[in-house]
């Protein structure tokens, strides 16, 4: 299966506050927050949703199609993500233009503060999925990950008219959407991905509840952060899948990512939907444990003794066909 990953490709400047922002509110002056953090540590990363994704399935063995718009200073990048087998020759590289940046500071508990500014990102609205398909062939599923709302809407489209199954990762941009372009974004999709508080904000942007969102896409899958993931399809029960226990977090960013990554995977080798989550819990427990989006690793080998050590043996012989095709 040929998976096209379309959204933000962006350089992360991730910053880690020693406190607890809670700490630093006062509940009766909400109304006019004006707040900085002294923080003790400063990284920058290669980031995106749409590069973390493609990344991880280029570690698992896929040869995944990057779709974004990115600036001048792309060619490290794009280095570094082929080097990790993905192609970036759908990418478009505005003259002139920065590539997208995301500043994010963590604190003790793990709480965020992001802020994102698109940069050359403003163009992937410009992309046309049909000329990635009559470079490279048409894909078997696209991903449309946070981008330009205008791009967003653009690849869904093209998405229904070429018969291509999507898959619907709206995340961060439901604020930026009003109530039709969400629920368009949605209908249809094989596949919907959100966080607990993305799907109680996407049920309310589109006045549907979740039986109803349900009723629009193939597969809903809601993470859970350290209680695991949620896997929900109309007509069949809910699916907890519990976290890989006793792991030490150093960052979130991108744990999300990896277990989309890992999920998407091992669905298009054939494993069922169940293992598929397992592998997506697994893969985020390893980008955990890492500073950066993009800085964990993983082998077979590694991957098959966390899948034995957390869930057991019969699930990493299900996911066999993934491990075998990994570099």
């Amino acid at each position: 299966m040929r998976i096209a990953v379309t959204g933000s490709i962006a350089v992360d400047h991730l910053m880690f506050f020693p406190g607890r922002f809670t700490e630093q509110l006062v509940p009766d002056r909400l109304h006019s927050v004006s707040l900085s953090f002294l923080c003790d540590r400063l990284e920058t990363r290669r980031g995106g949703v749409a590069a973390n994704i493609a990344l991880g399935l280029g570690r698992l063995g896929l040869t995944p199609l990057l779709v974004g718009a990115v600036g001048a200073d792309f060619t490290d990048y794009q280095v570094w993500l082929k080097q990790h087998g993905v192609d970036t020759d759908s990418v478009l590289v505005v003259p002139g233009g920065h590539t997208a940046r995301f500043v994010c500071t963590t604190d003790a508990d793990h709480n965020q503060i992001g802020a994102f500014h698109p940069g050359a990102m403003g163009a992937a609205c410009t992309i046309s999925l049909h000329e990635v398909a009559e470079r490279a062939g048409p894909p078997d599923l696209v991903v449309v990950s946070p981008n330009d709302p205008a791009a967003m809407l653009r690849h869904t489209e093209e998405c229904r008219t070429a018969a291509l199954p999507f898959v619907a990762d709206p995340s961060q941009q439901i604020a930026r959407l009003n109530r039709a372009d969400v629920q368009f974004l949605l209908t249809d999709a094989r596949w919907l991905f959100t966080n607990e508080y993305e799907s109680a904000l996407l049920q309310e942007s589109t006045g549907w509840s979740a039986r109803r969102v349900l009723e629009r896409v193939g597969t809903w899958v809601t993470t859970l952060g350290a209680a695991g993931v949620l896997v929900e399809r109309s007509g069949h029960e809910p699916l907890v899948v519990p976290a890989v226990p006793d792991v030490t977090a150093v960052e979130p960013t991108g744990a999300g990512d990896a277990l989309r990554a890992g999920m998407l995977a091992a669905v298009a080798r054939g494993v069922p939907v169940e293992a598929a989550a397992r592998l997506g819990c697994v893969l985020a427990s390893f980008a955990l444990e890492s500073a950066g989006t993009q800085e964990y690793t993983v082998s077979a080998r590694s991957l098959a003794a966390r899948l034995r050590a957390a869930y057991g043996e019969r699930v990493a012989t299900a996911l066999a066909p993934v491990l075998r095709s990994m570099p």
